[in-house]
């Protein structure tokens, strides 16, 4: 029996497991339902292209996270990009983010972006919705053009019905004269926004560096275990193998609505409906491997507009030239869903592959390879019940001895550095019982959780 059992091998579980090791801790198992770890930070190979599980880039605001990625990965074995990103708008490319490049849209609409942000209702100190809160930052004009098609593109819900607390670091504000500026002189670079430079692999795509965390890890990682029930009364976890653990401890990175209905609970509990209530969505990200050089020279290219399926595109082969054979690229598109698909996803694909070679001039005959990948859980949605009541399930979780960390285990949308940083909070606070890792809130009653109710109705 371990002390400390790790569920999900991706990137917060190796995370977890590394720091325990860094703090003198061996006392842990790590189990993994896929063969290789790296959860959806991983890569595949197809003829002599490399593809992510979409796109996955290191952005490093944090100094141990930098530090980590000196040490364990090594930065010489990194790409140091400064950022070439666009957003698709009325036939032309601005570039991101819009609230400082309007430059080259049409007159009209750069003026009611303008009238809409000095026009904007007052601040208030919790915008109820992101809407509202767009509204207050950037106006009518810019929401409406961007925010809002792009967000609810993305995520594949009402932006009425989600709340702002995600946006914290990634969504850059703007001044009128931020404004002014960008639509009267063409844009120039900007070092603005938490993605205006980034690291990535140059080469194996991003698995590489997930490999490297996985080689610093000396205790056994145990793949293709899939949990099969979760028993909180008698602390065993059971895999579909017939084996079984027990733990003192126990560390889900398990997307959440999946691990509570898993669990096996007491008759005083009641936390396994409430998984039911959480929201996310899923992607379709196609990837193309094509016969020709340069097809773009952006690293990704926003889509807000309902003409084109895809909300976003990435060019691989423009992080790093050996994503692709020489004289070739790669790319990939994402589409996002929310419970079904307006039309079969062969079709989807099928014609958000025409949009891609009319935009960038291409043939069928000059894709040498697609690969099509399916991400069940991608995006977590802000609604308002997860935000009432998330603090309360991971409350009666903690009481439980049980952690749900990670980007799904908490969830929550958080990049790659917020999900190494995760783990190793996860560490030190079970080796230091006075520490509290970020994220968790203080006792809340488990019982107020409604499981039937207060939900909006899920819009595609």
């Amino acid at each position: 029996m371990a002390k400390i059992v790790i569920l999900g091998a991706g990137l917060t579980g190796l995370s977890t497991a590394y720091h325990l090791e860094q703090n003198g801790c061996f006392d842990f198992k790590l189990y993994e339902k896929e063969s290789t770890v790296g959860g959806l930070c991983r890569s595949v190979t197809d003829q002599g292209f490399t593809f992510d599980y979409t796109g996955h880039l290191l952005h490093s605001s944090d100094d141990y996270f930098t530090q980590f990625l000196t040490n364990v990965v090594g930065l010489n074995e990194l790409e140091n990009i400064k950022r070439r990103s666009c957003i698709r708008l009325h036939d032309t490319y601005t570039p991101f983010p819009i609230q400082i490049n309007l430059h080259g849209l049409p007159s009209d609409v750069i003026i009611d972006c303008i009238e809409g942000f000095m026009d904007r209702p007052k601040e208030k100190a919790n915008p109820k919705s992101f809407y509202e809160w767009a509204l207050q930052k950037f106006g009518k004009g810019l929401t409406n053009l961007f925010f809002v098609p792009y967000q609810q593109k993305l995520f594949a819900y009402d932006i009425t019905q989600i709340t702002a607390s995600w946006t914290g670091r990634f969504v850059p504000e703007t001044s009128l004269r931020a404004i002014l500026q960008g639509s009267l002189v063409a844009p120039k670079d900007e070092d603005i926004g938490y993605n205006a430079n980034f690291f990535y692999p140059k080469k194996g795509g991003i698995q590489f560096w997930i490999n490297k965390l996985a080689e610093k890890i000396t205790s056994p990682i145990n793949t293709q275990y899939t949990v099969e029930q979760i028993d909180l009364v008698n602390k065993i976890v059971t895999f579909s193998n017939g084996d079984f653990e027990p733990f003192e401890t126990l560390i889900s990175t398990l997307p959440l609505d999946r691990f509570l209905g898993l669990v096996k609970e007491s008759a005083a509990t009641s936390i396994t409906k409430a998984g039911k209530k959480l929201l996310c969505n899923s992607v379709i990200n196609f990837n193309l491997g094509i016969s020709k050089p340069d097809i773009s020279d952006k690293h990704w290219i926003y889509l807000p507009e309902e003409k084109y399926i895809p909300y976003r595109l990435g060019f691989y082969t423009n992080f790093s030239k050996e994503m692709a054979p020489e004289n070739c690229s790669s790319m990939y598109g994402e589409i996002a869903f929310l419970k079904r698909l307006p039309q079969p996803s062969t079709q989807l694909v099928a014609s958000a592959i025409t949009q891609m070679q009319e935009l960038f001039k291409f043939e069928s005959s000059d894709i040498i390879t697609q690969r099509v990948m399916h991400i069940d859980r991608a995006y977590v949605i802000y609604d308002f019940w997860r935000e009432k009541n998330l603090p309360a399930l991971h409350t009666a979780l903690v009481e439980q001895n049980v952690h749900s960390i990670g980007r799904y285990g908490a969830w929550k949308y958080a990049s790659m550095q917020e999900s190494l940083l995760d783990g190793k909070a996860m560490a030190e606070s079970l080796l230091n019982k006075n520490h509290t890792p970020s994220g968790y809130s203080q006792p809340v009653n488990v019982s107020e959780i409604p499981t039937q109710t207060e939900t909006p109705e899920e819009q595609l």
